[in-house]
């Protein structure tokens, strides 16, 4: 079941938005100062593009650091690739057919808009670090 939704997800969103975070780790590579960015947007582009069996977790080394590149990449990019999340939601959830690939865009939202001190794992992976707080099943 994973497999066919990855396949249906990746004809209808996992491609234009995977083309949206390397727009925006090719304008953070671009900035130099700002390459931690570019490959936080490579990592969550990897993830946009092929989201089902994987998740989210807290990372229990996040500090302070993680909080202000959160601040700061909610206003360089976070903000226009959650929008980009918001809007291909809404327009699978058109469908039947697109409900749950819609359902997975907006659990997309919130590592879109901030991907520092969170990490990506399998679902069986999740699972085997308690499966409790932080974790966003798709």
């Amino acid at each position: 079941m994973r497999l066919l939704l990855n396949l249906i997800w990746l004809v209808f969103a996992g491609i234009w938005l995977v083309a949206l975070y390397v727009v925006a780790a090719l304008i953070c590579f671009a900035l130099i100062v700002t390459i931690p960015f570019g490959v936080a947007a490579l990592r969550i582009g990897l993830y946009a593009l092929w989201p089902f069996g994987r998740t989210v977790v807290l990372s229990e080394h996040a500090g302070v650091a993680s909080g202000i590149a959160n601040l700061l990449w909610l206003i360089l990019c976070g903000w226009w690739l959650a929008l980009g999340h918001l809007i291909t939601g809404i327009l699978l959830c058109l469908t039947v057919i697109g409900i749950p690939l819609g359902l997975g865009n907006f659990k997309l939202i919130p590592i879109s808009l901030l991907p520092f001190g969170r990490r990506i794992v399998s679902v069986a992976e999740a699972r085997a670090l308690g499966g409790g707080g932080g974790v966003s099943v798709l």
